[in-house]
C-alpha cells in the first residue's frame, strides 16, 4: 500500500516582547483601529491589510527557518482633493511602526518648495534634509508632480534624482509617498521608469460619495458636541448630493464638509447670539436655516492644480 505523504506543520514560536515592544504593538493596534474607523477608503484599507499579513507571514516563515526577502514599501496615492491621502498617510507610519516595519513611525509632509532649491546643488541639499528628518517614518511629498512642471531646465529634476537614489538605497530605513491628482500622477511616474519601478503600491483614493460625506459631517460635529436635526440633516444631504453632481476635484470632498460644517457653526453662533439665554439642546443643534447655499463654500477656481505640462522625453533621460 502507498504511504500517504507526510504534511508538515509549521508552528512559529511567540517571542517574549519587552515593555517596549508592547508600547509599540499597541500603538500601532490603536493606529489600526482609528484607521478602520474613516469612512469610506475600502481599497486603500484592503491594502493595508495585505501589507500586515504580509509582514505577519513572513515572520512565520523566518521563524520556521524559511528565506524572505523585506519588501518595498514605497507608494503612489491618487486621488482628488479632500480623499484621505494625507490622513492616510499620518495613520500609515504609526501602523507600520507598531509592526515592526518602520523605526519611528512620523510623518513628514513636503511640497515642490520644500524640495527645490534655488541654485545648482541647493535642491539636492534640501531633499536630503527632507529625507534625513523622515527616515524611520514616512516621507508624503504632496502634489509629486509638480517636480516636474518646470521642465528640463527647472531644479526639480534635481530633486527628483535625489529621491530616486534614496528610494532605492534607504528603502529599509523610509517608505517614500508621491501623492496627487489621478491623472497628474499618472503621466508623472509613466513618464519616469525610475520612479515607476520603484514605488509598487499604486492606491487610488476614490472620490465620496454624498452618504460618506454626510457620515463625515456627523462625525466632524459629533467632534464638538453638535447634530444636526432633523431638517438640517436632510438639507446637508441634499448639498452633498448636489456637490456629488458637480464632481470631487471641484468641490474638495471631506474639505467641502469641513467647510459647510464650520460655516453652519459660524451662522449657528449668529442665530444665538442674538438670544438672552439658551438651553443645552440650543447650543448643540444645528437648523436648517444654519447652512449656508453650496456655492458660498465651493472653490473660486474650477480646480486646485494648474494643468501639468509633461516634459520632453530628454527631462527624464
Amino acid at each position: 500500500m502507498a504511504r500517504r505523504p507526510s504534511i508538515q506543520v509549521v508552528r512559529a514560536t511567540a517571542r517574549r516582547e519587552g515593555g517596549a515592544d508592547v508600547a509599540r504593538r499597541l500603538e500601532g493596534e490603536q493606529a489600526l483601529q482609528s484607521f478602520r474607523r474613516l469612512i469610506g477608503l475600502e481599497p486603500v484599507k484592503k491594502t493595508v491589510d495585505e501589507l500586515l499579513a504580509l509582514q505577519r507571514v513572513m515572520a512565520r516563515k523566518q521563524a520556521a527557518g524559511l528565506r524572505t526577502q523585506p519588501q518595498t514599501l514605497h507608494m503612489v496615492f491618487k486621488g482628488n482633493p479632500g480623499t484621505g491621502k494625507t490622513t492616510v498617510a499620518r495613520h500609515l507610519g504609526r501602523i507600520l511602526y507598531g509592526a515592526g516595519l518602520l523605526q519611528r513611525g512620523h510623518l513628514v509632509e513636503v511640497e515642490r518648495a520644500d524640495l527645490v532649491g534655488e541654485y545648482i546643488g541647493h535642491t539636492a541639499q534640501k531633499t536630503r534634509a527632507a529625507i534625513r528628518r523622515a527616515l524611520g517614518g514616512v516621507l508624503f511629498v504632496d502634489e509629486a508632480y509638480a517636480l516636474a512642471r518646470g521642465g528640463d531646465r527647472d531644479f526639480g529634476r534635481e530633486a527628483i534624482d535625489t529621491l530616486v537614489k534614496s528610494i532605492e538605497d534607504r528603502r529599509a530605513e523610509i517608505i517614500v509617498v508621491l501623492a496627487g491628482y489621478p491623472r497628474e500622477m499618472d503621466r508623472f511616474v509613466a513618464s519616469n521608469p525610475g520612479l515607476s519601478s520603484r514605488l509598487p503600491i499604486l492606491l487610488d483614493f476614490p472620490d465620496y460619495c454624498a452618504e460618506e460625506l454626510l457620515l463625515i459631517a456627523d462625525e466632524m460635529l459629533s467632534q464638538q458636541d453638535c447634530h444636526f436635526d432633523p431638517g438640517a440633516r436632510e438639507r446637508m444631504r441634499a448639498l452633498l448630493q448636489e456637490a456629488e453632481r458637480r464632481g470631487g476635484v471641484l468641490t474638495g470632498n471631506a474639505r467641502l464638509v469641513r467647510n459647510l460644517v464650520e460655516a453652519g457653526l459660524r451662522r449657528q453662533a449668529l442665530r444665538l447670539d442674538s438670544q438672552r439665554s439658551w438651553r443645552r439642546a440650543e447650543l448643540t443643534t444645528i437648523e436648517a436655516a444654519d447652512l449656508p447655499e453650496l456655492q458660498s463654500v465651493l472653490p473660486r477656481a474650477a480646480g486646485d492644480a494648474p494643468p501639468w505640462v509633461a516634459p520632453d522625453s530628454a527631462f527624464f533621460a
